[in-house]
């Protein structure tokens, strides 16, 4: 419940920044005749995200043995990349973000009303739909690791938190700390990022198409069981699993280094970008 709770929050309250920055924006213009349009695409955007979540999820409830552990490995490794992407992508947009969006509804509104209404539609939708898909394929992944159930109610609550954070932003004076807020986040989902791409291999490894190498690197059954409340919270946030192969051990490490490595090139660039004058 708690990862799927922070996944749609922080997905949640992205789309719901970037919805609030194109309505304010038509506000400021005195275009909001425009508005049913752009909450069109917002809205088809919500049920066609919404729609590929359960598709993930019934597609995985149906498969049995291997395929099963290919699917669910596949799915698992394929979240990973995304939301470490998301991760980078959104650090490096976060900046320029308010700007670019102003601009394209300014340009959408230029082009006229049937214009206008097509350009606001295919943005909010766009802009929406890029976070659902990632949303509905992080809840995928962390449906398999936990009862439906948990994940929907997670899911639901993030969402309405997202939704209250990002109205209170646009109609009051309320001021949200994004950075901060994205820079929390950012780091609790990597954590659970690296937990899901251990359980990935872990699936593979189940499928047969990667080795043990050494089956059992220790046991803490005895202190944490994988059936207790504690051992499962623990397995679906940081990837606790109480007997872990050496190749499960080395993945999460692997990640992690890989990962911070990133960040810290990722970083000198965007450093090195800011500091960047051109010449006149």
């Amino acid at each position: 419940m708690w990862v799927s709770l922070l996944l749609t929050l922080r997905e949640g309250l992205e789309a719901a920044l970037i919805v609030g920055i194109v309505f304010g924006y038509l506000r400021k213009i005195d275009g909001l005749q425009y508005a049913r349009t752009a909450w069109a695409g917002v809205l088809s955007a919500v049920l066609l995200s919404a729609a590929l979540a359960v598709g993930i999820m019934a597609v995985g409830a149906e498969l049995t043995g291997r395929a099963e552990q290919l699917f669910e490995g596949a799915t698992m490794l394929l979240a990973v990349t995304v939301l470490t992407w998301m991760i980078f992508w959104m650090r490096s947009q976060a900046q320029h973000l308010k700007a670019r969006l102003e601009g394209k509804v300014q340009k959408a509104v230029a082009a006229g009303v049937g214009g206008a209404a097509w350009g606001l539609f295919a943005m909010t939708f766009i802009a929406v739909f890029r976070e659902g898909v990632e949303t509905a394929l992080l809840l995928g992944a962390a449906a398999f690791q936990t009862n439906g159930m948990d994940t929907l109610i997670g899911a639901v609550t993030g969402l309405a938190m997202a939704a209250a954070i990002g109205y209170a932003v646009y109609a009051s004076t309320a001021r949200l700390n994004a950075r901060l807020f994205f820079d929390v986040t950012s780091l609790l989902l990597l954590v659970f990022a690296a937990g899901l791409f251990m359980h990935g291999v872990h699936e593979f490894q189940e499928a047969g198409l990667l080795p043990e190498i050494v089956a059992d690197v220790w046991d803490t059954s005895a202190l944490i069981s994988k059936e207790s409340v504690p051992g499962q919270f623990l397995r679906t946030l940081v990837g606790y699993t109480p007997k872990p192969s050496l190749v499960e051990v080395l993945a999460y490490v692997g990640y992690w280094l890989a990962t911070l490595g990133a960040v810290r090139w990722w970083n000198s660039r965007l450093a090195a970008r800011h500091e960047f004058i051109p010449a006149e």
